[in-house]
């Protein structure tokens, strides 16, 4: 299409994040604009150009069942095409026509089909939770927002969680099948009461807290560990938040509502149910994976855990044959913790109006993945955004105990004025770090102030304005977490609160403070962290406990008030010692207290 030659052009100042737009009035006066669309770095390729009329209504294809609350308020504002069970061809050959896509969890949205659509493709919405489907980073790289819909399902997922928790109590599964079967086992399926029992809520968010207000009204005593958990909202409930192995060790019911990260993958092992009361009982509607399977059933055959009432699997469906469904002990239902009509319908208001938000250029609270940053501004604080988000993660492993955190302080030492330095990004990375270990939440510069909001995480930053050349953004970032206990007591610093500082060196994220003492580690890999008492010998020590296992120290830094007095060594690892390891570490007589830490 060609414009008139009395058409002009006028270049738009705000670019859209992964393209260049501008508006072009042709001879018949209607609006069209005009997108350049930038091909991938490793595609040798000139841009492309879409063009589509300004005035029209956008198009949200729904390749998935929605409520129709959601379609009827989609309707409102663009074209909806409603195409279930698209084949991933035939969603390649329909994207380049749509500017949102709405899935649940069985449609694949693929590098693929980011591709395919041209740079049309604004927005995907997620009706739920997980976003396991969705390719994040290609989304990103095309400019692309991804929002999902985490509320709607919380009432739902709760009252599930409790009717597994009542089942299982009285045998409700078990004792049907029998009379189906044409049998009277009264004495068989004598169950146990609630009242007066301790229930351990692992995981204090939405869904978590709801089951602990119901649980209340069912006369249980309510213990819960999470450490975002905010004090007062635990109290106003009347729950007693704890930590991780007195809630194990005191409940007669566990009901698990954490998410599945790396630090609660198979939080329930054998370690863990050896701690446990014996007949204890545990109900998960949250995700299969943060219990060891093949542990659970060893710990039913063995009696340490009396019943187990589950709504997830690790592999969903599971297998015909699986021990752990086949066990006489076990209610099993087919991940069911969404599965009401209301919650359907208010998972299909929640998306659409974050699709129509995103669509209107609203900031979505509901994000999950980060908006592309200037390619200058990124490159100059690229190293630094690394520090800011592994200092986050070390600072949060250190604390300890049932109180959470809550209150986080940043220090930037920087030489240039405040108005030449934007924190944004490094604030919303710190938060990143101290949230994404322990929760399901995807931290990002949109949503990273509403995501600590949630949780009751209070950051405050501060300057702190240095002498010297303005020509590097940073000299120092300081991480202070308050009010918490230690797993490390030497992270505690002067003024009590665990410290971590760090500083970019040749481009390297480096840990340059912990509590009071010194140290010089590159944060690459994994560190092992020892107080000893400052003697000659140490490093050799630890250095032959790791090279027997074969695993590779990649730096080794000690900091020491004195001479012979106390000192802390910082040891960076390629790889994960095992606990044999780290035990004979602890065993040295002059270590006095260590910790390791993942990044």
């Amino acid at each position: 299409m060609a414009a008139s030659a009395s058409s002009t052009i006028n270049f738009s100042t705000k670019p859209s994040r992964t393209s260049l737009s501008w508006k072009t009035h042709l001879a018949s006066s209607s609006a069209f604009a005009v997108v350049a669309v930038s091909p991938r770095r490793d595609q040798r390729q000139y841009p492309r150009f879409v063009i589509f009329a300004m005035g029209a209504k956008p198009t949200v294809l729904v390749a998935e069942k929605l409520g129709e609350a959601g379609v009827d308020l989609l309707k409102e504002f663009a074209d909806v095409d409603c195409s279930y069970n698209l084949s991933p061809e035939e969603l390649r050959n329909k994207i380049s026509l749509c500017d949102a896509l709405i899935v649940r969890s069985g449609t694949k949205v693929s590098r693929e089909v980011f591709e395919s659509s041209g740079g049309r493709l604004k927005v995907v919405g997620r009706a739920g939770v997980g976003i396991d489907n969705v390719d994040l980073a290609a989304a990103t790289e095309h400019g692309c927002l991804v929002v999902n819909a985490p509320t709607a399902n919380t009432v739902a997922a709760a009252e599930h969680g409790i009717a597994l928790l009542t089942a299982m109590a009285r045998n409700i599964a078990q004792a049907d099948a029998s009379v189906k079967a044409g049998k009277w086992l009264r004495n068989k399926y004598v169950g146990v009461s609630l009242v007066g029992k301790t229930l351990a809520v692992m995981g204090f968010g939405k869904v978590g807290s709801e089951v602990a207000r119901r649980a209340k009204g069912l006369g249980m005593h309510v213990i819960a560990h999470d450490p975002y958990a905010p004090a007062d909202r635990a109290r106003a409930i009347g729950v007693e938040l704890v930590s991780f192995d007195e809630a194990i060790a005191s409940a007669d019911f566990i009901s698990l509502h954490m998410p599945l990260t790396p630090a609660t993958k198979k939080v329930l092992n054998d370690e863990t149910f050896a701690k446990m009361k014996k007949g204890v009982r545990i109900v998960n509607v949250a995700r299969g994976g943060v219990i060891d399977e093949d542990a659970l059933v060893r710990a039913l055959d063995a009696g340490i855990v009396a019943q187990a009432a589950l709504d997830v699997f690790t592999v969903e469906p599971p297998s015909k044959d699986s021990k752990l469904v086949q066990h006489e002990n076990v209610t099993a239902t087919p991940h069911l913790g969404a599965s009401t009509m209301e919650a359907q319908e208010g998972v299909a208001i929640e998306i659409a109006e974050a699709v129509v938000g995103a669509l209107k250029g609203e900031l979505a609270a509901t994000a999950v993945n980060a908006p592309m940053v200037p390619a200058e501004v990124l490159s100059e604080l690229k190293p630094f955004v690394e520090l800011a988000e592994k200092l986050g993660r070390l600072a949060v492993q250190l604390v300890t105990g049932g109180s959470g955190v809550k209150s986080v302080k940043v220090t930037y030492g920087s030489a240039r004025a405040p108005d030449d330095l934007d924190t944004r990004l490094l604030r919303a990375m710190i938060t990143k770090g101290l949230i994404e270990p322990i929760s399901s939440a995807f931290v990002n510069l949109v949503n990273a102030d509403f995501t600590a909001k949630q949780r009751g995480l209070r950051i405050a930053e501060e300057r702190s304005l240095l002498n010297g050349s303005p020509e590097s953004p940073l000299e120092f970032i300081r991480v202070q977490i308050a009010n918490v206990e230690s797993k490390f007591a030497s992270a505690i610093s002067d003024s009590g609160e665990i410290r971590v500082e760090g500083k970019v060196k040749d481009g390297i994220p480096h840990l340059t403070k912990v509590g009071s003492f010194e140290v010089d580690v590159s944060l690459e890999g994994s560190i092992i962290l020892c107080r000893q008492v400052d003697q000659p010998g140490m490093i050799g020590k630890v250095g032959s406990i790791l090279s027997e296992e074969n695993v590779n120290v990649s730096f080794m830094s000690v900091g020491r008030v004195a001479p012979r007095k106390h000192a802390v060594m910082a040891i960076g690892v390629d790889e994960q010692p095992s606990k044999e390891s780290l035990k004979r570490i602890g065993e040295i007589p002059a270590v006095e207290e260590f910790v390791y830490l993942k990044l």
